[in-house]
């Protein structure tokens, strides 16, 4: 069996589509314990391998006078970025004779300003395919037990009802004080009648 059959392969959207002969910058993520840092491979691309899930490329630098070759696999999350910092113009596939050159005879001519330009542009890398997501529609619980969603319906329910409650006080509170103006109205005609009967009782003696 084909383990391609088993596993989907994504090429990492983050490394731009670069040739042999260009200087690249190749920022690695390096796992030391607990600890996680990114460690920065700048050097020549001497060798480009396509084959499915063995994918990858081979980066060469000269440290201290000591060549040091480092493969990254196209389809790996550790790499976190690839930058272009240079690109090269070349005849071969494999810049394996770089390896037996020191100084001047070791350069490369440069390439096309336009290439450079496409491979450092902001678009340069490769979209992600958009994964499908199923998102599964599920009411959260709260303490109590109740749904968000049964919540707002009893806080809106209690709302409505502490207004009515509030309407109706006022409403009674009105109605007793209507009733209380008018009773006072009424003490207020009844005062005001009773000195005009005395005065008529006290006047029909005096026709008499």
């Amino acid at each position: 069996m084909d383990a391609k059959s088993y596993v989907d392969l994504k090429r990492n959207p983050k490394i731009p589509d670069f040739r042999p002969g260009d200087s690249v910058r190749v920022h690695a993520k390096v796992v030391e314990g607990d600890r996680e840092r990114i460690q920065v491979f700048e050097g020549v691309v001497i060798r480009i391998r396509t084959r499915g899930a063995g994918s990858g490329f081979t980066v060469r630098r000269v440290s201290h006078g000591v060549g040091v070759e480092r493969a990254f696999p196209y389809h790996s999350p550790l790499v976190e970025k690839v930058e272009v910092a240079r690109v090269g113009r070349v005849r071969r596939a494999r810049l394996y004779y770089l390896r037996d050159r020191v100084g001047k005879a070791a350069r490369i001519k440069p390439g096309s300003r336009a290439r450079f330009e496409a491979l450092t542009a902001l678009g340069a890398f490769a979209e992600p395919e958009p994964e499908e997501e199923y998102l599964e529609e599920q009411a959260e619980i709260s303490e109590d037990g109740a749904a968000p969603e049964a919540e707002l319906v009893e806080d809106t329910a209690a709302g409505e009802a502490e207004k009515a409650t509030d309407e109706e006080g006022v409403e009674e509170v009105s109605a007793d004080a209507a009733a209380e103006s008018e009773a006072e109205a009424e003490a207020a005609e009844g005062e005001t009648k009773e000195p005009s009967g005395e005065a008529e009782e006290a006047e029909e003696p005096t026709k008499a």
